[in-house]
C-alpha cells in the first residue's frame, strides 16, 4: 500500500523536472511514510511514496524489470503473486525480490496487458516501456484503490493517488466542473465519472490507459474487467454453501500475508464478524481486532463486536467516539479534497487511529452487502419489482403516483406504515426508483436550493442519470441484478472504497476488503435471486425479507444467529444532533454571505437559510442535506475555489 504519482509527456518528450514529482508524492507522503523515490527520463517522471508490507528491505520503488527495460510505481498489493512468480520463473523469469512488485513486472513482459486478469489483488499502477515509449495506468477490478489523471496544456498527463498530487502541480486549473455539483448534492460524493476540478478524470474500475509518446493525444481508457450477473449457478443450497465457504476461506487467508503486524475491523455485523472468524480459524495466535462505538446507546455497536470477539478469542480493542467529535471537519473533509459527505468517514477514520495503534494491515467486512444483496433498499426493491411487473406501467403512474403525493410523509410510524417512499416508487420506473432510493438528495429538493443562473448552468442533466443507464446496461437477467451491478460499478467505488481508502490511508494504514474478492463476487453475481433474497409477506413490501441469505447460512456454522439475524445498524454518526446543538451556528451560517457557497452563485441564500432553521429548530430533519452542504463549504474553501 502506497501512493504514487507522476508526469508523461504526450508529444515532444520534454525533460521531467524530479523536483516536481517529487513534491506530487510529498503531498501523499501519509500514504507512504517507510520510503520514497523519484525516477525520470526524457519525457516521463515516476514517482513513488511507500507503506512496507511485504519485502520490507527489499522492494523500494520506482522498480525497474530486471532487464531495465520497464519501470514500475505501484500502490496496493497482489494476492496471488506467489503463484504468479512460480509460474513465471518456471518459464524463465528472474526474480531479486520477494515481494509483489517485481511479479508485476515480469507478468507484464511476458504477457503485456494480458497480466491483467491474472492479478488477484487491489491496485493501481504506471508502468513505463522504454523500448515502445509507452506508459501503462491500471487499475483493479472493483477500484479498491484510486488513480487521478489530468492532461495539462503543455501537453502532458500527470497521474496520482489522490488529487492532491495532482494539485501540487502548479500547471493544473483549478476550476469547478458545475455537473460534479449536481452529481455531488445527489450522491454525497463526485462519482467516478467525474471530479469536482474540471479537466480531471479518475481512470475507471477494471480499466486500463495506455498513453504513447509521440502521439499528443491520450488514448481512452479500455476496460479490461466486468462483472455479469447474466448467468445463473445451478446446484443445491447445501453445493453452493460448499463452493462458497471454501472461496471465502481462500480470500480471507490470501489477505493474511504481510510481514508486519496484522489485524480487523470488528463491527459485530455480519461481514466483519465473518472475516474474524475464518481469520481465527487460519491463524495460530489470537486476532487482533478493534471496533468504535458512541455514546449514544442508540448508535453503539460495541456489545455485539465484543461477543464476537470472545467467541474467537481476539485480542480486542474497543474505544468510545464522542460527539463532540464534529471539531475534526476541517481535517475529515482534507482527506478527501473533493467534497465527501459520507458521516460514517468520521467513526471511519477514528477506528483506522485505533487499529494503527498496534497494526499496519487491516482487513474489513466491505463489499459483502453490494455482492449479495444485504441492503434493505435491495429487499424492497425486488419485491417492488414484482409488484410493478403484475401492473401495466400506465396504470401504476396513475395510481401509485397519485396514492404516493397524497399520502402523508410519516417518518414517526412504524416502518411498514411509512408507505410514501414505496408508492411514489411503484409509480415511476425500477431504475429511476433505484437511482432514488440510493441517491441522498432527491431531485426536486437540488431543484429548489439551486440559484436560476446555476440551473441554466446545469442544463438537462441530472445526477440520478449516469446510474440509470449503468443499471440500463448491466448485464444482468433480473431488477435485482441491475441493482446490484450499479452498486458494484457506481456507488462501491465512488463512496464506500473511496472512504476507507482516504480514512486508512490518512493514518498509514493498510485495509483489505476479502470480501471483494472478483472470484467472490462473480461467484455471488451467478446466484439465483432466492439465495441472495427471501422474501417476507406480500413479497417482502411489509418487511421480514432476508437479505445475504447463502452467506448467512453458511456462516451459521461459525456465527450465533443473534449476529447472522439481527437488523443491520451501519456505522453512522449523530449529525442531525449536532446541527441542533454544536454546530446550530455553524447551519446558519452555511447561507451566510461569508460563506464559500454564498460566493458560488449556485444556490438561493434564502433557501439554505430555512433548510438550517427548519432542522434546528425541530420542524424537520436536514441533517444530512446539512452536513453536505457544510463539507462541501470547507472542500471549497481548503481547495481555493468557488466556482
Amino acid at each position: 500500500m502506497c501512493g504514487i504519482a507522476g508526469v508523461f509527456h504526450l508529444g515532444t518528450a520534454k525533460p521531467v523536472n524530479p523536483a516536481r514529482v517529487e513534491a506530487m508524492c510529498d503531498a501523499i507522503a501519509h500514504r507512504g511514510p517507510d520510503g520514497a523515490g523519484v525516477w525520470t527520463a526524457p519525457g516521463v517522471g515516476l514517482g513513488h511514496r511507500r507503506l512496507a508490507i511485504i519485502d520490507i528491505a527489499g522492494s523500494p520503488q520506482p522498480m525497474a524489470s530486471a532487464d531495465g527495460r520497464l519501470m514500475l510505481v505501484f500502490n496496493g498489493e497482489i494476492y496471488n503473486y506467489r503463484e504468479l512468480r512460480r509460474e513465471l520463473a518456471a518459464s524463465g523469469a528472474q526474480f531479486h525480490t520477494d515481494g509483489d512488485s517485481e511479479v508485476i513486472l515480469a507478468a507484464y513482459q511476458c504477457w503485456g496487458v494480458a497480466c491483467l486478469p491474472r492479478l488477484n489483488g487491489m491496485f493501481a499502477f504506471a508502468l513505463y516501456d522504454m523500448t515502445a515509449r509507452t506508459l501503462l495506468l491500471a487499475r483493479d477490478r472493483l477500484g479498491v484503490k484510486p488513480l487521478f489523471t489530468a492532461e495539462l496544456a503543455d501537453g502532458s498527463v500527470i497521474f496520482g493517488s489522490e488529487l492532491k498530487a495532482l494539485l501540487a502541480h502548479p500547471s493544473l486549473r483549478r476550476e469547478v466542473d458545475p455537473l460534479a455539483v449536481e452529481d455531488y448534492l445527489g450522491w454525497g460524493y463526485v462519482p467516478d465519472h467525474r471530479c469536482l476540478l474540471k479537466g480531471v478524470a479518475k481512470l475507471p474500475a477494471g480499466h486500463y490507459q495506455l498513453l504513447r509518446q509521440g502521439s499528443g493525444v491520450a488514448a481512452p481508457p479500455v476496460g479490461w474487467w466486468d462483472v455479469s450477473f447474466a448467468e445463473r449457478r445451478k446446484g443445491s443450497a447445501a453445493d453452493l454453501s460448499a463452493e462458497l465457504i471454501h472461496l471465502l476461506r481462500d480470500a480471507v487467508t490470501s489477505r493474511m500475508v504481510a510481514d508486519v503486524p496484522l489485524g480487523a475491523f470488528l463491527s459485530g455485523g455480519v461481514d466483519s464478524s465473518s472475516v474474524v472468524a475464518l481469520m481465527a480459524e487460519a491463524s495460530a495466535r489470537p486476532v487482533r481486532s478493534c471496533s468504535i462505538g458512541f455514546d449514544a446507546a442508540a448508535l453503539d455497536e460495541t456489545a455485539y463486536a465484543e461477543a464476537v470477539a470472545r467467541r474467537f478469542g481476539c485480542d480486542h480493542t474497543a474505544r468510545q467516539v464522542s460527539p463532540d467529535d464534529f471539531a475534526e471537519v476541517s481535517h475529515l473533509a482534507a482527506m478527501f479534497d473533493e467534497p465527501f459527505a459520507d458521516a460514517s468517514a468520521l467513526p471511519t477514520w477514528r477506528v483506522c487511529q485505533l487499529a494503527r495503534e498496534s497494526v499496519t494491515v487491516a482487513l474489513s467486512g466491505d463489499g459483502a452487502d453490494e455482492a449479495f444483496a444485504g441492503y434493505r433498499r435491495h429487499r424492497l426493491f425486488a419485491a417492488e419489482e414484482r409488484l410493478r411487473g403484475l401492473l401495466p406501467a400506465g396504470l401504476r403512474r396513475g395510481l401509485f403516483g397519485t396514492l404516493g403525493r397524497f399520502y402523508p410523509k410519516a417518518d414517526w410510524a412504524p416502518r411498514p406504515l411509512r408507505a410514501k417512499t414505496t408508492l411514489l416508487a411503484l409509480g415511476t420506473s425500477g431504475a429511476a426508483a433505484y437511482a432514488d432510493a440510493v441517491s441522498v438528495t432527491g431531485a426536486a429538493l437540488r431543484q429548489r436550493l439551486y440559484s436560476e443562473a446555476y440551473l441554466r448552468l446545469r442544463g438537462e442533466y441530472r445526477a440520478e442519470q449516469a446510474f440509470e443507464a449503468c443499471m440500463a446496461g448491466a448485464p444482468a437477467r433480473s431488477a435485482l441484478d441491475a441493482a446490484q451491478y450499479a452498486d458494484l460499478k457506481f456507488w462501491l467505488p465512488g463512496d464506500i472504497l473511496t472512504k476507507v481508502d482516504r480514512t486508512s490511508m490518512a493514518v498509514g494504514l493498510e485495509a483489505r476488503e476479502p470480501l471483494l474478492d472478483h472470484r467472490l463476487i462473480e461467484f455471488a453475481a451467478s446466484l439465483p435471486e432466492a439465495m441472495r433474497v427471501r422474501q417476507g409477506p406480500l413479497g417482502g413490501l411489509l418487511g421480514g425479507a432476508q437479505g445475504k441469505w447463502l452467506l448467512k447460512q453458511t456462516m451459521r456454522r461459525y456465527l450465533p444467529d443473534d449476529i447472522l439475524f439481527r437488523p443491520k445498524q451501519g456505522f453512522v454518526t449523530p449529525i442531525a444532533a449536532w446541527f441542533r446543538g454544536p454546530l446550530a451556528g455553524v447551519a446558519q451560517g452555511i447561507g451566510g454571505t461569508g460563506s464559500a457557497l454564498a460566493r458560488t452563485g449556485w444556490f438561493e441564500a434564502v433557501r439554505l437559510s430555512a433548510i438550517a432553521e427548519a432542522h434546528i429548530s425541530g420542524r424537520a430533519d436536514h441533517g444530512r442535506l446539512l452536513w453536505q452542504l457544510l463539507m462541501l463549504d470547507t472542500s471549497l474553501t481548503q481547495l481555493g475555489v468557488a466556482g
